[in-house]
């Protein structure tokens, strides 16, 4: 039976399946989800093969928050011999399709990544197999569709496909992001992620570039406004604890002791907002768009606790809440949500306004 392969962080599959199948729905297309606790992989069955790809054209994975990557499988699982696997393997795929690349993968668990050695090893005579049946092109095709191939052990696989325009272009969707020895805390991961994820890199001259003016809200000990000072930044860190000495010999930060809540620039020349603060997502939303409506910041970048239980719902209220305030001063505007590799029990959220604030707040 045809089914929709999603990743997701382990412990998240309950949410991950929720938006999928809700998401379906609102397309007409239905199924019933098999889940698996703490291992990562959500399988969304359908009851209609053919609206696999369909589903996947129509729906965004940028607009799915707890999925990092997804396809469309093309074969059941295979039972993988323990010699000539690459020839079942090839057998089992057929030549009636063609692929433009080959991801290995594995489900993100300790024996996913004792599982990766494997997948590695046999990487290469793999691709040269499908390259020889011309399953895999010789050359990349950018809008062409990539081949999964999710190694549930080393004697079982899933294939599928998901289409190179609607993909993560990491394995797995996962960025491998090095900590740098400066940061002062490994929450640096987080913002270099969403930075990564949100904006174009063919952006990154204009929106992410010296010169800037940022704040940083409960920025102590500082690993969020490192990324903001790498790139050049001016930025006003906001929190009641101390922040990392390193930080403050750039001379590019200004540290205010003080609630997050209660900061007000004095004047409009702040271009990026980011937020980690440790409170309940439904004041950070409100706050976020407050900073947005009132013209104090350009773009935000900030994150949304999760509670222990409700999280898929509480985080749609929060955006939904934040959706309504622009709503309500008739204002376009961009607004993403996803829970990145970096993130544990929250959600990065990333908000720009797209016509200019309103003047009567």
């Amino acid at each position: 039976m045809t089914a929709i392969v999603l990743y997701c962080r382990p412990g998240f599959e309950k949410e991950c399946g929720a938006e999928i199948q809700e998401k379906a729905s609102w397309n007409e297309v239905y199924g019933y989800l098999e889940l698996s606790k703490n291992q990562g992989v959500v399988y969304f069955h359908l009851n209609k093969p053919e609206e696999g790809e369909v589903l996947m054209e129509k729906i965004p994975l940028r607009r799915l928050i707890f999925a990092r990557q997804w396809f469309v499988t093309v074969t059941e699982k295979i039972d993988l011999p323990d010699y000539n696997r690459v020839e079942a393997i090839v057998e089992a795929l057929g030549t009636e399709w063609q692929y433009a690349d080959l991801r290995m993968e594995t489900p993100d668990t300790n024996d996913g990544k004792e599982l990766s050695k494997f997948c590695r090893k046999l990487a290469v005579p793999l691709r040269q197999a499908l390259r020889k049946e011309k399953i895999l092109t010789e050359k990349g095709n950018k809008d062409g569709a990539v081949l999964h191939a999710l190694f549930l052990s080393g004697k079982e696989v899933i294939f599928g496909f998901s289409l190179a325009l609607n993909t993560s272009p990491h394995v797995m969707g996962i960025p491998r992001l090095k900590f740098p020895n400066a940061a002062p805390s490994r929450s640096t991961l987080k913002l270099d992620e969403a930075f990564l994820y949100f904006i174009p890199k063919e952006e990154w001259d204009i929106r992410l570039t010296s010169g800037m003016n940022a704040v940083d809200l409960g920025a102590a000990p500082g690993g969020w406004t490192y990324q903001l000072v790498r790139r050049g930044m001016m930025v006003t860190s906001i929190d009641n604890g101390p922040m990392a000495e390193s930080l403050m010999e750039t001379g590019q930060v200004k540290h205010r002791t003080m609630d997050g809540f209660k900061y007000v620039p004095q004047k409009k020349n702040v271009y990026w907002l980011v937020c980690d603060m440790i409170e309940k997502p439904q004041r950070v939303a409100k706050l976020m768009s407050e900073w947005l409506l009132k013209g104090l910041c350009q773009e935000a970048i900030f994150n949304l606790k999760l509670p222990m239980k409700g999280r898929y719902q509480q985080v749609n209220d929060d955006l939904q809440t934040m959706k309504d305030a622009f709503s309500l001063h008739n204002v376009k505007y961009e607004l993403f949500a996803k829970h990145l590799y970096y993130d544990r029990e929250e959600v990065t959220v990333h908000a720009r306004l797209l016509s200019p604030p309103p003047t009567d707040i």
